[in-house]
């Protein structure tokens, strides 16, 4: 017999088990299916509570925040993050963490175990949810919206971190430099400035980085594909960031001011570089010599010194240079210009 129940305005239905009755282990009992979804639930309650992520009401609010929830235990979950509790921790590490799914991730690093597979690419997961995620990849599907801006995500995970660009909110902060950060990923990469850990390495010329988005970025130096074009000058680059960068030498543009003296820089890593004249700051040391440079590109400029490496030629006279700024002072020797000046003279 089929039944039908009302659950506050909205329609559930009670369906018999005879239809399928290996999903509750042969027990003659009823299931609640949600009529917008068909998600089947045992209990009343668990149906009513799924119905707010269909209806995005969000009665739970943060005090800190004032961010929505649609769950009690959500908002709990989030309150750790201003909190910074943590109080599920790791048998084997005793690493802690603020969420029980969190702890559950970390477990299968010690298991390595990853039992669900792509049958596109052979990629391997952990968790089944992971691989459904990982599908999307493949389908190009994004079934997350943003409300705001309409752009597209392929899991909720993004989402909410996007989200966060929206609201200005910043919940992770690092705890030697109280930076903030919108995203918990961002802050561990941010971490690894004060460690100066570099786990993931090119294979190809063992160059180390701190962030496997860098990595990645640099893999297309060996391919040589540049796949962005300036529409002004038709150079060629590897990534779209170098791209945008490339384009304020054709505007003149030079976002990036010096508060001591206010020069501009059309780079914020220019920028950075530069208020080292400021301070007089030489943080990176030769290990050989113990000479300090205040750029870690000086630096490994100056180790070809100790090493005798020469991987700058002339191509006119052959002659090998350590430094390309010295091959270049050295091509001026070549110049007709030159040339004539010191026949004058001489």
């Amino acid at each position: 017999m089929n039944a039908t129940h009302l659950i506050s305005d909205l329609c559930v239905q009670a369906v018999d088990t005879d239809k399928n009755a290996t999903n509750i282990d042969d027990k003659q009992e009823k299931y609640f299916a949600c009529n917008i979804c068909g998600r089947n639930f045992f209990q009343k309650w668990l149906l009513k509570k799924h119905f707010q992520s269909h209806a995005k009401e969000k009665p739970f609010s943060c005090d800190i925040c004032k961010r929505e929830f649609s769950w009690k235990s959500s908002l709990t979950d989030h309150l750790r993050t201003h909190t910074d509790e943590k109080p599920f921790s790791c048998d084997a590490c005793h690493k802690v963490f603020a969420r029980k799914n969190s702890l559950n991730v970390h477990i299968q690093t010690h298991t390595n175990e990853k039992p669900f597979s792509c049958y596109v690419c052979n990629k391997n997961f952990s968790f089944k949810s992971n691989l459904t995620k990982h599908y999307r990849i493949h389908a190009n599907e994004k079934p997350f919206s943003c409300d705001e801006c309409h752009k597209d995500f392929s899991s909720k995970s993004n989402l909410n971190d996007h989200l966060r660009t929206h609201r200005n909110e910043k919940p992770f902060s690092c705890k030697l430099c109280a930076k903030n950060f919108s995203r918990k990923s961002n802050l561990n990469k941010h971490y690894r400035t004060h460690t100066n850990e570099r786990p993931y390495s090119c294979d190809i010329c063992n160059k180390d980085f701190s962030g496997k988005s860098n990595l990645n970025k640099h893999y297309q130096t060996h391919t040589n594909i540049k796949s962005f074009s300036c529409d002004v000058c038709n150079k060629g680059f590897s990534q779209k960031g170098y791209l945008y960068h490339h384009l304020r030498i054709h505007t003149t543009e030079k976002p990036f001011s010096c508060d001591v003296c206010h020069k501009k820089f059309s780079l914020k890593s220019n920028l950075n570089k530069h208020y080292l004249t400021h301070t007089n700051e030489k943080p990176f040391s030769c290990d050989v010599c113990h000479k300090n440079f205040s750029q870690k590109s000086n630096l490994n400029k100056h180790h070809l010194i100790h090493k005798n490496e020469k991987p700058f030629s002339c191509n006119v006279c052959h002659k090998d240079f350590s430094q390309r700024s010295n091959l270049n002072k050295h091509y001026r020797t070549h110049t007709s210009e030159n040339f004539f000046s010191n026949y004058v003279c001489g």
